[in-house]
């Protein structure tokens, strides 16, 4: 089966989205894979297989591979006698903007172009951490209370110390900050404010639990990841979750009582339909006296998340044969027509 990942874009993420790919391509041997690397100026390249290491990247040794072009239904790579048409699946693996944010979901329906990934509305809602919350609570799950802060405006915090302070439209923990007394406020708001306009405080809860549970669905059937119970010190970091990108191998289960599996699932269909529909997501999710409260939709997960997989390759093959149809629209002019005969023109 023919598939493209297309992974890079212009974001604060792009090399994680490398070492995501790197470690997807690994993971998906049975595939017949194109890669399509999007460098931050958006051009398009058609990666050789065996130069897939981030040094290629790194080096800008990709820049003397042929380039793409986007077209209806695929990449066009153009040759001095002739061009060729790529115009297999997309596998999304863009993380941050770009990729997250719905910029590629909206090319690839332009283009007619069929891919796994979120839809533009789930992006944009996914995308923002402010929009998530509302989105939850729509649904009817917990999150935990916070305040927006804009940058440029003075806002006096309401929420006591100590509160973590994290850019609303990034991922992967950058920029993200502990504040456990004034001294360390200002600090941590500049650097949040060098990644994102907006940016979120949440009260910092210590030794929280904390699970993150991936899926996806299929002809009316959610598929379900095992439930980790992700290590971590104070709060996941960069660092840490950098790690979790080149993950391949299999993660061990959280340990945990079915009534608390069925919670967690309950939740993550809530979020997932039909919003997320021809994507795979996590979702990380906090447990406290009992009850679930949604953390954050990652709507590209590290890696896509393969290490929750028993069949990480069955489950991409699966939800490739059911991804959701853009209604086609057929212009037929006769509106124009019309006026045109009653003019006699």
């Amino acid at each position: 089966m023919k598939l493209a990942l297309l992974f890079g874009g212009a974001s604060y993420e792009h090399e994680i989205s490398i070492v995501s790919a790197i470690t997807v391509k690994e993971k998906l041997s049975r595939f017949e894979l194109t890669f399509i690397f999007c460098d931050q100026d958006h051009r398009f390249y058609l990666i050789d297989g065996a130069k897939m290491k981030a040094v290629t990247f790194s080096r800008g040794e990709h820049r003397k591979m042929p380039k793409l072009l986007l077209t209806q239904g695929g990449f066009e790579q153009r040759g001095m006698f002739g061009s060729k048409l790529h115009d297999m699946p997309v596998l999304n693996i863009i993380h941050g903007g770009d990729g997250e944010d719905g910029t590629i979901a909206s090319m690839m329906d332009f283009y007619g172009i069929p891919f796994i990934g979120p839809r533009k509305e789930a992006a944009m809602l996914s995308f923002d951490k402010h929009y998530t919350k509302w989105l939850a609570e729509s649904a009817g799950i917990k999150t935990l209370p916070y305040e927006v802060l804009h940058k440029g405006k003075n806002s006096l915090i309401q929420t006591p110390y100590p509160f973590i302070v994290k850019p609303a439209r990034l991922g992967s923990s950058i920029g993200v900050s502990i504040v456990r007394e004034a001294s360390e406020l200002d600090y941590a708001l500049d650097v949040a404010f060098e990644f994102d306009n907006v940016v979120l405080i949440e009260p910092f809860i210590s030794g929280v639990k904390e699970y993150n549970l991936a899926g996806f669905s299929a002809r009316g059937e959610i598929t379900y990841s095992i439930v980790e119970e992700p290590h971590k010190n104070e709060f996941l970091d960069f660092e840490k979750k950098y790690l979790d990108f080149a993950r391949s191998s299999k993660v061990a289960e959280a340990s945990i009582s079915p009534k608390l599996v069925s919670q967690l699932q309950d939740a993550f269909q809530a979020i997932y339909l039909p919003l997320f529909e021809g994507a795979l997501i996590r979702c990380d999710f906090f447990e406290i006296d009992g009850e679930v409260y949604l953390n954050e939709v990652n709507p590209i997960p590290g890696s896509m998340a393969n290490y929750l997989f028993e069949d990480f390759q069955g489950s991409i093959q699966k939800l490739l044969g059911a991804l959701p149809d853009k209604k086609e629209i057929r212009v037929h002019y006769n509106y124009i027509h019309s006026i045109s005969q009653a003019k006699g023109k």
